[in-house]
């Protein structure tokens, strides 16, 4: 009996050392969570904590959402951090509101750029708009190649410019890499119209009925994915040029392969 008393005893203590250590580790985050003295005495829309953006830069930057604020209404807000956050406290201290923007920058993740928007943007900017605009200047790759400056700034300037134009579906401008994404698929999409059209019979030059079954196959490969990202991105026709260059060449290439694999008559005799 006296041995089951101190077991239990024992049992007992570590479980209070256990249950104390777990919350001591999770004390810091809970009151980094809402921390309003990381935040300067002075009102200003850019708190840069973790030193991403160069004085200069931050002036201006500074200068630049005031203006636009005055210009337009809509808040434009800019907290980098690292260590430390003044989490909540920034609502009570920016006043953040339905036409708020809020840019979050932190670099402990895989994707530096985060958004707390308020409800009256999604009318213009939706939800898909946010997705594609952190994905585009937030991943690693834009950071390491343009510097988290450059990821905040030009995150900046697309909001800025499609707030000017009265709403956006997708992040202007067409980046390179989805381009590239672009062309791929329209030539794969020109391809399977091409092999799809290949004739059946000696009578048939194109097989018609063929490349309209598989219409739908490559027609969403070709308009929805290679032509619908670049018209709603850019006006630049160069690019349009080439991805449709690309659906007929491939069409072609495919549309011929018998021929190339055909033997020739000399190897036959």
């Amino acid at each position: 009996m006296q041995f089951c008393f101190w077991r239990r005893l024992l049992i007992s203590i570590a479980v209070f050392f256990l249950a104390g250590s777990i919350w001591a580790m999770h004390s810091p985050p809970a009151l980094a969570y809402d921390n309003p003295e990381l935040l300067p005495d002075t009102f200003t829309p850019v708190v840069d904590l973790a030193k991403s953006l160069p004085d200069a830069q931050e002036e201006k930057l500074v200068k630049d959402l005031e203006q636009f604020e005055t210009d337009t209404g809509w808040k434009l807000r800019v907290l980098t951090q690292y260590d430390r956050t003044p989490g909540r406290a920034v609502i009570k201290y920016w006043g953040l509101d339905d036409k708020s923007i809020l840019l979050v920058a932190d670099s402990r993740g895989g994707n530096i750029l985060s958004f707390s928007v308020g409800d009256a943007v999604y009318e213009l900017l939706p939800r898909t708009f946010w997705i594609e605009l952190q994905t585009r200047f937030g991943n690693l790759y834009f950071v390491r190649e343009q510097g988290e400056d450059q990821a905040i700034l030009q995150a900046l300037d697309s909001v800025k410019s499609c707030l000017l134009k009265g709403g956006c579906n997708v992040v202007p401008g067409l980046p390179r890499e989805q381009w590239i994404l672009t062309l791929i698929t329209s030539v794969i999409g020109g391809i399977i119209c091409g092999f799809a059209a290949q004739p059946r019979n000696e009578k048939q030059v194109i097989a018609w009925q063929w490349a309209l079954i598989f219409s739908p196959l490559w027609g969403i490969l070709f308009i929805a994915f290679g032509i619908g990202p670049v018209v709603t991105r850019t006006t630049d026709w160069l690019p349009l040029v080439r991805n449709i260059s690309g659906f007929f060449i491939g069409a072609l290439v495919a549309y011929l392969s018998p021929i190339f694999s055909r033997p020739s008559s000399s190897a036959e005799s």
